[in-house]
């Protein structure tokens, strides 16, 4: 049998035969005689509507020759088909011979009255005339000889015998030994009724209308299959560039792509296989350094190789040469002007590049001073010399250096508070209650603009300052190394209008970004607090 699916129809012809075939197993009765009468009808009815398929398909391929252009290829095909046909005409004549033989001969011929024949009964003619002689043997040459001659029209297509002895059919594997002994027309027509005689050969003239049915198919699909056929439509945009600078034109082809979805062409540049989807090939290169000219370019180029089937079995290879321009990436830093760096601070740096964007991840490096990166293009630049240049590379390629100067840390301010008030020059003429200063401290305080751009660095604190009471140039009292907010009340009860507080600076100390603690160098510095 062949392996192509089975219509609905050829499966209703498979199902009546094991019906046949399970009938002959049975006693039979006249009643089931006429059961094989139906059955035979129904197989001749359905070989009809099969034989009326195959010449539609036959039309069908002459019309599709035409549509072609009537080439010598696509009409030899349908040369093929008609071939067929009359090859299956021919064996289903014969085969209509055959069951006249049976008619007559086995079966007495046909009842004038009831239009049925006469011994439908009849087993032992059949037997003779099919295998004592051997008319069952000559239908199985016919049979074979068929099957070899449509079957050189379609290598492809393996078409089983339609003449199988019992022992090598699959149907009889199950039955008894001396059935499976049975060559084909023992098989077929030994102890075999009249009507069940012409049932099976109705069934061999089903799987012969099948067979041509298959043929026929094969040889219509073959006409315009050596035509590349362009069935998936894209559209393609080839624009000028894709960037512009405003008040430029943007210009672009608009066209119709198209490819083969029957074929899978081969896709290489300068010789390396591409993945193809949808008859397409994506290449994605990342672009290396190298040397750009003047005006920060650099040509480039690559060899494009397409390679597809053609149907006559040979290859069609198309080769283009292409070529494009890298441009040197550019890198800024994102700030008006250039800023200044604090000595040994954090300076916190934004750098970009608008010509990469998402692929712009830099490496910092540089003089005078430790570069820390941060992501997205922040670098953390802290400055241990006078000048600072920052080197900013991409993917192994140089984008840019920067130079800067760098300043000193501003001096904080110092200011003195007595009773959580500022000391202030008006506060240093007019003096203070005596009674009232219970509290005294001393705050350092970062320069506004330092803190706004380093405030991680701007955190300033008088760790150590001393306190003095006096009168005149006589001493009264003192609290020394004092830090914070200093509860002053045992000098305070020694305090009179007259006398005076001089508190001195010692030390004062700044937090750095690294959580680091460094003397800061502020000179003399002292705070008078007169008393009244």
């Amino acid at each position: 049998m062949a392996g192509g699916k089975e219509s609905p129809r050829q499966k209703m012809i498979n199902m009546m035969y094991l019906v046949l075939t399970a009938m002959l197993a049975l006693q039979v009765s006249n009643a089931i005689l006429q059961k094989f009468v139906l059955l035979n009808n129904s197989l001749q009815q359905a070989n009809k509507a099969a034989d009326d398929s195959n010449n539609r398909t036959l039309a069908a391929m002459n019309d599709a020759v035409e549509k072609a252009g009537g080439k010598p290829e696509y009409r030899q095909l349908y040369n093929n088909g008609t071939v067929v046909r009359k090859k299956t005409a021919e064996l289903i004549t014969y085969i209509e011979g055959l069951k006249s033989i049976i008619v007559q001969d086995a079966g007495g011929g046909v009842d004038a009255e009831t239009g049925g024949i006469k011994n439908l009964a009849e087993e032992e003619k059949v037997a003779n005339i099919f295998v004592k002689n051997k008319k069952g043997y000559e239908l199985k040459a016919k049979l074979e000889a068929y099957v070899a001659e449509i079957q050189k029209f379609a290598p492809s297509i393996k078409l089983g015998s339609l003449a199988l002895d019992a022992k090598n059919d699959p149907a009889m594997q199950s039955t008894d030994a001396i059935t499976r002994s049975k060559d084909f027309a023992e098989l077929m027509f030994a102890q075999t009724p009249v009507p069940a005689a012409l049932a099976s050969l109705s069934q061999k003239q089903s799987d012969i209308r099948r067979y041509e049915s298959e043929i026929l198919d094969y040889l219509a699909s073959q006409v315009g299959a050596k035509e590349i056929k362009f069935d998936k439509i894209f559209a393609v945009v080839i624009p000028d560039s894709r960037t512009v600078v405003a008040g430029q034109t943007y210009k672009a082809e608009i066209a119709i792509g198209a490819y083969s979805s029957a074929i899978t062409p081969s896709i290489s540049i300068n010789g390396s296989g591409l993945p193809v989807k949808e008859g397409k090939g994506t290449y994605e290169v990342r672009t290396s350094g190298g040397t750009f000219d003047a005006n920060g370019e650099m040509k480039r180029s690559y060899t494009a190789t397409v390679s597809y089937p053609k149907p006559d079995g040979t290859r069609e290879t198309v080769t283009q040469q292409e070529e494009y321009t890298v441009l040197k990436p550019s890198v800024e830093i994102m700030s008006q002007s250039m800023p200044a760096l604090y000595f040994k601070c954090a300076n916190r740096i934004q750098t970009s590049s608008p010509g990469l964007r998402d692929l712009f991840k830099p490496t910092f490096s540089g003089t005078g001073a430790e570069f820390i990166p941060g992501g997205g293009g922040k670098v953390t630049i802290v400055p241990n010399l006078a000048k600072v240049n920052l080197q900013v590379n991409n993917d192994g390629i140089a984008l840019g250096s920067f130079g800067f100067s760098v300043r000193k840390v501003p001096k904080p301010t110092i200011s003195a508070i007595a009773n959580g008030q500022r000391v202030s020059d008006e506060t240093s003429k007019r003096g203070l209650a005596a009674s009232s200063v219970r509290t005294i401290s001393v705050n350092a305080i970062a320069d506004e603009d330092f803190k706004a751009t380093n405030p991680e660095d701007a955190t300033f604190r008088v760790s150590s300052f001393n306190i003095y009471l006096a009168s005149g140039t006589r001493p009264k009292g003192k609290l020394e190394n004092q830090s914070g907010n200093v509860n002053i009340g045992a000098l305070a009860q020694q305090a009179e209008p007259g006398d005076r507080y001089l508190i001195t600076v010692n030390k004062v100390q700044r937090k750095n970004f690294k959580g680091e603690i460094e003397e800061v160098s502020v000179g003399e510095m002292s705070f008078t607090i007169p008393l009244r």
